[in-house]
């Protein structure tokens, strides 16, 4: 079977979707490596972030000038062409949205739809991008022969916004890289201490320090413990807001702010926090909590929505902007080590059920049977 992928994101999202599209491909192509993959990329990239094996993964760019110079209608319609001469069986659209022209040409297709947070928080985003978010994902919706929601949470929103009967979407959750499933030395995890100077004991957030990310609370929660936190991801308007607090509370020592990590240092930094703490407001799913979940790391995170999907029955739920509560938990945690290694042992058996057969099993399930109907 040939399937084909819309792999803008796969080449060049460093982040959530790009992580899901690259996991998603070293899944099935390892799992399910009697099909070929083919993976559609608009446009070169400057960052390496994934070499197809050329064995049953394979990149195809368009093939002409025009298409290479309008590469976005080349995503929109032009692609259909080369799925024809790629005798593309199926095609999946990785981040909800798929090309025109499927049904009329017989090509099967499945969207991923990853989440609908402009829905539920519109003031988080412009009403030009509101618009064209809804758009996309109605369109995808309406047209794709099949949808994945990667979470409960995200089909009910499916069904809810977007007036999709529910016997077309399907739950298929994600799973994480391999990086973080690996046990590491202490002789790598002395050289992350040393080249980012991380204190021995710290607790740990992860993901674009943004206002949905809700870092800030986690800042102000840890104010009178004595504690390090330690924030990884991209920086936004918001961190400026962050910044200032520590300034004028005189805290700033308390809080380490990262970016450019490696996947493996990244790894190395989860398991050797004692604390993973994500207050996120709303998530599609939450693939930071498999991450600390897998390096066996305790959690502290959002007790509403999606994230008890993630996190299992084990991990720490709160009210995410409740300072008080998330100071309580945090001091309740770090003052109490056999209570930390029972969370962690715990939340490590509930993450098997994100393994990587499971959801190749899964996907490819998902595939045949869309196949069929």
């Amino acid at each position: 079977m040939n399937i084909g992928f819309e792999a803008k994101r796969v080449f060049h999202n460093k982040t959530g979707l790009g992580n899901y599209s690259r996991d998603l491909i070293r899944i099935l192509s390892q799992y399910s490596s009697k099909n070929s993959y083919f993976l559609y990329n608009p446009k070169s990239s400057s960052a390496n972030l994934f070499e197809p094996n050329e064995q049953n993964v394979f990149e195809k760019k368009p093939k002409t000038a025009f298409y290479t110079r309008f590469y976005n209608l080349w995503r929109q319609k032009g692609i259909i062409n080369d799925l024809l001469a790629d005798r593309i069986t199926l095609f999946h659209g990785l981040s909800g949205e798929i090309p025109i022209g499927l049904k009329k040409n017989k090509i099967t297709s499945v969207v991923t739809i990853h989440d609908l947070i402009f829905m539920h928080y519109p003031h988080l985003y412009s009403f030009f991008d509101r618009k064209i978010h809804y758009l996309k994902f109605k369109k995808a919706a309406k047209n794709a022969d099949k949808i994945i929601a990667i979470s409960e949470q995200t089909k009910e929103d499916i069904i809810r916004f977007l007036n999709v009967d529910s016997s077309k979407v399907t739950v298929i959750y994600q799973g994480c890289h391999a990086a973080f499933k690996t046990e590491y030395t202490n002789a790598e995890k002395d050289l992350v201490l040393k080249k980012y100077n991380l204190p021995e004991n710290y607790i740990l957030n992860v993901g674009t320090i943004e206002e949905r990310k809700n870092a800030f609370t986690i800042v102000k929660a840890i104010k009178n413990i004595d504690t390090t936190l330690i924030i990884i991801g991209r920086e936004t308007k918001y961190t400026t807001i962050i910044k200032k607090y520590l300034k004028d509370n005189n805290i700033e020592n308390k809080v380490i702010f990262l970016t450019g990590l490696t996947t493996k240092e990244l790894a190395i930094t989860y398991q050797l926090a004692s604390i993973f703490i994500y207050p996120s407001i709303f998530e599609g799913f939450g693939i930071p909590i498999i991450e600390a979940l897998y390096s066996k790391t305790p959690v502290i995170t959002n007790k509403f929505g999606v994230f008890p999907e993630a996190g299992g029955p084990d991990s720490i739920y709160i009210d995410p902007n409740d300072v008080a509560e998330m100071e309580k938990e945090i001091k309740s945690l770090l003052n109490d080590t056999q209570l930390r290694h029972t969370i962690a042992d715990k939340g490590f058996k509930f993450v098997q059920k994100f393994n990587d057969p499971l959801l190749a099993k899964q996907v490819i399930a998902t595939y045949e049977n869309v196949l069929q109907d």
